[in-house]
């Protein structure tokens, strides 16, 4: 009995222990969960798009073409990430995919204007600007902005020279792109 009892306190510690393979504050990501459900792919996407990592979303969006085959959030996904790699040309086909699929997606005809004003083509980026901004009922900020620089841009572009002028995409929430100029 005795034996039991000193060995008592012993154990309740041991039982406050957690794995022992992996030390409570290490730097290593958690292993696999055998209970746990699935994150769907294009939630992966979406977050990884937030973190900057475009390559790996554009991963995570082919994983969920091939899961769900291509819907209008695959293409809108993967025209998102193009945009954030600078790579416009295959972005905007992506986008115009993701258009063709879902006409009342504000998010697909807003990265779509960002491309075409990143291409120079203002005023079809103006017209599909109003498009999403109609669609968003006015909500949308970053979209009323970048409605204002493309007609901005319009009305100076008129009868001004060729000027050399830098943008900056910046990100504002989900698959949401706004145009910045660089000062």
């Amino acid at each position: 009995m005795t034996r039991i009892s000193a060995l008592l306190p012993l154990l309740v510690a041991l039982a406050g222990c957690g794995d022992p393979g992996r030390p409570t504050g290490s730097p290593y990501a958690p292993g696999v969960a055998p209970g746990a459900a699935m994150v769907d792919a294009t939630t992966v996407g979406h977050r990884l798009i937030s973190a900057g990592e475009y390559e790996l979303a554009i991963k995570a969006f082919s994983r969920a073409a091939l899961e769900q085959g291509m819907t209008s959030e695959v293409y809108l996904g993967l025209g998102s990430a193009y945009l954030g790699l600078g790579r416009v040309g295959q972005a905007e086909t992506l986008l115009r995919d993701a258009i063709k699929k879902d006409e009342t997606s504000p998010e697909a005809w807003n990265n779509l204007g960002v491309t075409l004003m990143e291409q120079g083509e203002i005023s079809e980026a103006e017209q599909v600007f109003r498009r999403a901004y109609a669609l968003d009922n006015g909500e949308s900020d970053s979209i009323r902005d970048n409605l204002r620089l493309a007609l901005a841009k319009q009305e100076n572009s008129v009868y001004a020279e060729a000027e050399e002028q830098d943008y900056k995409l910046v990100r504002r929430g989900s698959s949401d792109y706004l145009i910045r100029s660089i000062p």
